[in-house]
């Protein structure tokens, strides 16, 4: 599909959405914004997508592959299929935004917002940049309609004056999650879980991941209990399994049996796994290819946001199943070594054969491994020949680190 970098939201509303095996998901119904403090442009974060029996869902803009003026298509078919709830610093556009009244700051004219752009930036990011907004009519005719940029109207955004939870988070939208990890902690504790009740699943999932452990329990154990498991569904498998496996075993099988199976899938067979092993500290969604897979394909999936520079800098080749455990493993092709190649290529003709880990591998192990072999990411597969995940070189570092680390680099 030829994909747009640009589109109003009115014309997104309606388009069939598609996995990425051509199946036929729902249909987009709205897109889902936050607002931000002053005259920055809001981030859209999200589909609001009716699946079967009028069932609204949401869909991460990450997931958000391909849009064109017939339809959307994502990068995964796993999606939340809980209904739709909106949280606060959330905003529908075509259900809240249209209708509202406006002030042009170049004329100092009154108008009303009748339409509104989502744009791509360069980071893959989806931002809402642009509005269409009308001028009140006389004796009957229609005003005078602008498309103009989201700073040169004003009534939209949030005050720049109030520490609400609301407008807190509005100020973290620029910044990366450790940084919003910092700036929690120095919070007063009320305030601290207030802003993280009002965080989206996806945003919190991130923070949390960045957060000391102990720290983590306490704010998952200030939510409600299925907003838990919602969170822990956006958390990466390990990070999800690495938490959990802090708490008891009740509280443990409780929110895994609130998540959603596919989701909880993963994270049960991280936690068979010894935290202090390849099993306990890898990835269970590498990018994993079949055999018939080009370069050009392999390319593409590396380019998806929601990966991580480490585990986008290498493919996985397998035989069928594609999700771990894989069927057999055949080998991994590194990212440099196919941008030198044909984009038509197969990517199974520029495989490295080297000896993957084991899950039971101890942590010294991997270490020499990455240090032996200059990897930033490494396959691991099972006595069958099956691979069962990745390990990243920032989780090797994560777990050689002092538990403290965190707290450290905070207080220097």
């Amino acid at each position: 599909m030829t994909t747009v970098t640009r589109a109003y939201v009115s014309r997104v509303a309606g388009l069939t959405v598609f996995d990425p095996n051509g199946d036929r998901v729902g249909k987009v119904r709205d897109v889902l914004v936050a607002l931000r403090v002053g005259s920055a442009a809001p981030r859209a974060l999200g589909l609001i997508v009716e699946v079967v029996a009028r069932r609204r869902i949401f869909c991460p803009m990450g997931r958000v592959t391909g849009l064109d003026a017939t339809s959307v298509r994502l990068s995964s078919g796993t999606l939340n299929l809980k209904r739709f709830e909106q949280r606060a610093g959330e905003t529908l556009v075509l259900g809240e935004l249209l209708d509202r009244a406006v002030t042009i700051d170049e004329s100092g004219r009154a108008a009303t917002v009748v339409d509104a752009a989502i744009e791509q930036t360069r980071t893959g990011d989806w931002v809402l940049t642009r509005l269409a907004v009308q001028e009140p009519g006389r004796l009957g005719r229609r005003g005078q309609l602008h498309q103009l940029a989201w700073d040169e109207v004003s009534g939209l955004s949030l005050p720049q004056t109030g520490q609400s939870a609301e407008t807190l988070i509005a100020t973290y939208r620029e910044l990366n999650a450790a940084d919003v990890a910092h700036a929690l902690q120095d919070l007063p504790i009320k305030r601290r879980h207030e802003v993280a009740e009002a965080m989206d699943d996806e945003r919190l999932a991130d923070v949390l991941g960045e957060l000391p452990e102990a720290e983590q329990i306490t704010i998952l154990g200030t939510l409600e209990e299925r907003r838990a498991a919602d969170v822990l569904e956006e958390m990466d498998p390990d990070d999800a399994a690495d938490l959990l496996a802090e708490l008891s075993k009740v509280d443990r099988d409780r929110l895994l049996e609130l998540m959603e199976p596919d989701e909880a899938e993963p994270v049960r067979q991280l936690l068979k796994y010894s935290e202090d092993t390849a099993g306990g500290i890898m990835t269970s969604e590498p990018v994993i290819l079949t055999p018939d897979a080009t370069i050009a394909e392999a390319l593409a999936r590396v380019r998806s946001p929601e990966l991580t520079p480490a585990l986008a800098s290498q493919v996985y080749v397998c035989r069928p199943p594609s999700a771990t455990p894989t069927g057999r493993y055949l080998g991994l092709a590194h990212i440099q070594r196919l941008l030198r190649e044909p984009p038509s290529y197969l990517v199974s003709g520029a495989l490295d054969d080297l000896e993957p880990l084991r899950p039971e591998a101890p942590l010294a192990e991997v270490t020499r491994y990455f240090a032996t072999y200059n990897l930033v990411a490494a396959p691991v597969v099972d006595a069958q020949g099956r691979l069962v995940g990745a390990v990243s070189v920032d989780d090797v570092l994560d777990h050689l680190l002092p538990e403290d680390w965190r707290e450290r680099a905070r207080r220097g």
